[in-house]
């Protein structure tokens, strides 16, 4: 019996973004669709029933370092078909809740999901399988991620209201179980060497290749990206879940802040395909520079608006445009910074405290939102926090000169 070959790469940048679609739908935007049915079922409140997903975020961050290192060694079929397996029996549990501590169970569970099987997990693979063109491959994955909730809520709405949330669970369980697992189990290369090509580390490369750990534990770059993206991810984390009532008060109607919010999905896909288009030749690190001051400037448009239509639609394209963009940038960074060989390392590290930090920030948001009596000054407070995370990130990746470099040979006078 002879093996098959790996398959061709796009087709797998194809089958893995699919299953992205799939993964954020039912696991991420679904959940606040059934918050109501969940608080029945487990006699719990609102915000003990998001309390469970902000669980659920920080086991997620957890496990992010260890499943890279995971993956850089063994390569991701195992793992991600074992998390789409586990998410569709997490899935038809949570139907079976009756419980708080029931409830919590089954997100903390979901939340080794979301490790094993979104974005960070599936960029690791993806730098394994290819050598020069791992950021056009993201780009393709986070097209599909992007649509996620632009498929997800309608399609969920629809099942709940016609099948009821119960039942809507065990389809989105069935998807995993029936797209996602095989696709995982039959695509995925088996070892993470399987379709690795030879590649030479960048020139600029920090030094991470023998102890990765402790390499990026004496880099100051390191830190400065963490701080970076965490203050990042809190800002929009905290935008995510209070951006409709924000727009409420500029005095829109429920329904038109709703449409307002719908723009953002499609404005992240059109940002990572100008992305791809037109600045796929620069430096991930001169993108990243640019998406991150698209954060700050979107809410500052938005601090000085009332109900102008076109601003408010300029304030969608800057924040869902920088949204979309710093996704490829999170991917695509680490290998322009340390190499492919601990890609999966380095990227884990780096989105521990991101993924605390979209846990922490809805609940940062409303207890500012609590203390203030003018959303403004919200806005503001998130406008110079995502401000100071564009200029720490434009400080720690700002060009060096070479012989200051690290690198893998002597410097040779």
């Amino acid at each position: 019996m002879t093996l098959q070959a790996p398959p061709a790469p796009w087709r797998l940048a194809i089958a893995i973004g699919i299953t992205q679609l799939i993964s954020w739908g039912s696991v991420y935007y679904a959940f606040s669709l059934v918050i109501g049915q969940l608080g029945q079922a487990a006699s719990a409140d609102r915000t003990t029933v998001v309390g469970a997903f902000s669980a659920a975020l920080l086991v997620s961050g957890l496990c992010s370092a260890p499943v890279g290192r995971w993956i850089d060694r063994h390569g991701g079929r195992g793992l991600m078909s074992a998390g789409s397996l586990a998410a569709a029996l997490l899935l038809v549990a949570l139907t079976h809740v009756s419980t708080a501590w029931q409830l919590y169970a089954v997100w903390m569970g979901l939340g080794v999901v979301m490790a094993a099987n979104l974005y960070d997990p599936a960029f690791t693979v993806l730098a394994q399988a290819f050598a020069g063109k791992h950021r056009q491959a993201i780009t393709v994955v986070t097209v599909f991620g992007g649509l996620a909730s632009t498929v997800f809520w309608p399609l969920t709405q629809t099942l709940v209201e016609h099948l009821g949330w119960q039942q809507a669970l065990w389809v989105l369980a069935a998807l995993h179980a029936l797209v996602n697992l095989p696709v995982h189990a039959l695509m995925l290369p088996r070892t993470a060497s399987g379709c690795m090509s030879a590649e030479p580390p960048p020139a600029t490369a920090h030094k991470a290749h023998e102890a990765p750990r402790t390499a990026l534990l004496r880099d100051p770059v390191f830190y400065g990206l963490c701080l970076a993206f965490t203050g990042n991810a809190l800002v929009f984390s905290a935008m995510a879940v209070h951006f409709i009532s924000l727009i409420h008060s500029k005095g829109l109607t429920l329904a038109q802040a709703a449409w307002i919010g719908a723009c953002i999905g499609p404005m992240q896909v059109l940002g990572r395909l100008l992305e791809h288009q037109f600045l796929s030749h620069w430096a991930a690190s001169r993108v990243g520079l640019v998406a991150m001051w698209m954060l700050p400037c979107s809410l500052l448009l938005l601090s000085m608006l009332d109900t102008q239509l076109p601003g408010l639609l300029l304030f969608a394209f800057l924040y869902g445009v920088g949204n979309g963009v710093m996704t490829l940038v999170r991917g695509a960074l680490p290998v322009e910074l340390y190499g492919r060989s601990h890609y999966g390392a380095v990227n884990g590290a780096l989105a521990t405290p991101v993924q605390w930090a979209k846990a922490a920030g809805p609940v940062a948001a409303a207890w500012m939102l609590a203390g203030f009596s003018d959303v403004q000054h919200l806005l503001w407070i998130l406008a110079t926090v995502s401000g100071l995370s564009a200029l720490v990130f434009g400080l720690v990746t700002r060009p060096k000169p070479a012989a200051v470099i690290p690198n893998d040979k002597p410097a040779q006078n």
